[in-house]
């Protein structure tokens, strides 16, 4: 029997970011509730992130050094549920199945303690993005406390996903002033910045200048003028994580429910389902068979593999630099087991 050829690096990325969209029209379809439009749109956004720059464990959530992801725009919680599983977490098929049903681990909105990967409960707009503050804040003090000459054993970003609701609310203006304040330049945002809410286009009550206003609270501001621009998004993330001074502000611009046919674009998108009929002519435009639901293919499933092996190294290599670190400051080490 021959095996199966290898396909493109390219394809397989695409391959990925469809199996993100797809799962996400499929769970909340089942479920009959939801917000499928996010994560078709930002499906490229949270997989660079995870897939190019995070470092993390999906059999030990907890790693200590890992990188934390935040989506602050908890509706579109079905993004993250579909990264989870893709990368290996504790995250069934089934359970997206069951996504906002009584006793899933996949609740409408992110629950802290409940999945594993979510580091922090949101759905409140803007209080996963001020959350993400003060993660980046702990960590500056455990790093400035911790680590000494020769052995930084805490060195983590803090990755977080907004949108227009959350640059909204007061809380997000209030946290990203502090961060630029402190220089958080281990803080990284990514604003969604699709035009639509639930009641329509943002020109109905949204019209600042985001940028403007984040230059001005002292933010690294970047744009990227396409979502599914993966080149261009590594490379703003690259030059975000360069920054030293700064804590940084990713505008990117999508389209919501994208590759919907009748539906991308409107705040139908949002925050009901699609429909059997639309998602149907979504996933031809995907180049997915429209008949499959829940369908994660075998090269997909051979990546989650690759990114189990990967966490394993990453989590090793910390491993050893602290047992370094724990022979020479002792009590230090045992302050910090504790």
């Amino acid at each position: 029997m021959e095996s199966k050829p290898k396909i493109s690096r390219d394809k397989l990325e695409q391959l990925i970011i469809n199996t993100i969209r797809t799962l996400s029209m499929d769970a909340v379809q089942k479920a009959n509730s939801g917000h499928p439009g996010t994560p078709m749109a930002l499906a490229p956004v949270a997989f660079t992130i995870w897939d190019k720059f995070m470092k993390f464990n999906p059999r030990n959530p907890d790693f200590p050094n890992r990188d934390r992801f935040v989506l602050s725009n908890g509706h579109a919680s079905m993004l993250l549920y579909s990264l989870l599983h893709i990368t290996g977490y504790d995250i069934s098929l089934n359970d997206i199945k069951t996504f906002r049903q009584l006793h899933s681990k996949c609740a409408g909105h992110p629950e802290y303690g409940l999945a594993p990967g979510v580091e922090t409960t949101t759905g409140p707009l803007g209080q996963g993005v001020a959350t993400s503050v003060g993660m980046a804040i702990a960590e500056r003090w455990l790093a400035s406390y911790f680590n000494k000459p020769g052995h930084e054993i805490l060195n983590y970003n803090i990755f977080a996903i907004c949108g227009d609701g959350c640059m909204m609310e007061g809380i997000s203006g209030e946290a990203a002033s502090l961060a630029g304040h402190l220089g958080l330049s281990n803080l990284i945002w990514f604003y969604d910045n699709n035009h639509i809410t639930i009641e329509g286009h943002t020109a109905l009550a949204f019209s600042e200048d985001v940028a403007a206003r984040f230059m001005g609270y002292n933010w690294h501001v970047q744009r990227v003028g396409d979502a599914n621009d993966l080149e261009m998004l590594a490379e703003a993330i690259d030059r975000a994580l360069k920054e030293t001074e700064q804590p940084s502000l990713i505008i990117v611009d999508s389209h919501i429910g994208y590759g919907s046919p009748n539906k991308q674009d409107t705040s139908a998108a949002h925050g009901e389902p699609l429909g059997d009929e639309e998602i149907r002519k979504t996933k031809i435009n995907y180049g997915w068979d429209p008949d499959k639901k829940f369908y994660v293919p075998e090269e997909v499933k051979e990546y989650r593999e690759t990114v189990l092996r990967k966490g394993a190294v990453v989590e090793d290599e910390w491993n050893k630099k602290f047992n370094a670190y724990e022979h020479v400051y002792p009590e230090l080490a045992k302050q910090f087991r504790e």
